[in-house]
């Protein structure tokens, strides 16, 4: 199996910002270096198993939470993350929401006939 560090990195960048936490702060509450979160978020480094748990302990989540999309197939794979997304939404940001996400998958499944029939 391969890790996708370039996906924990994005995760622990879009996780921090959504709590509102500094590369600083979140050094601070995981005790590694801001420069390593830094690098982690823009993977330059790999983090250790070790890191990962700090990581996400300090965001208040679980490990299985951080490496979401690991996986290779899970029928859950990006619900969490979508329900996290619009936990704080109106019902009108939901129903846009929902509009771009019906309107995206269209083109996506539009083009991928197109490309098929090439």
């Amino acid at each position: 199996m391969i890790i996708d560090y370039l996906l924990i990195g994005m995760r622990v960048r879009e996780i921090r910002l959504s709590a509102k936490f500094t590369q600083e702060m979140l050094a601070e509450l995981s005790d590694l270096s801001p420069v390593y979160i830094s690098n982690i978020e823009n993977n330059k480094k790999k983090p250790s198993l070790e890191s990962v748990v700090k990581i996400a302990n300090a965001l208040g989540i679980t490990v299985d939470e951080l490496l979401t999309g690991n996986l290779l197939s899970h029928p859950s794979d990006y619900q969490t993350d979508i329900d996290a997304l619009m936990y704080d939404c109106d019902k009108y940001e939901k129903r846009l929401f929902y509009e771009i996400l019906k309107f995206t998958k269209h083109i996506i499944r539009k083009n991928q006939w197109y490309i098929s029939k090439r």
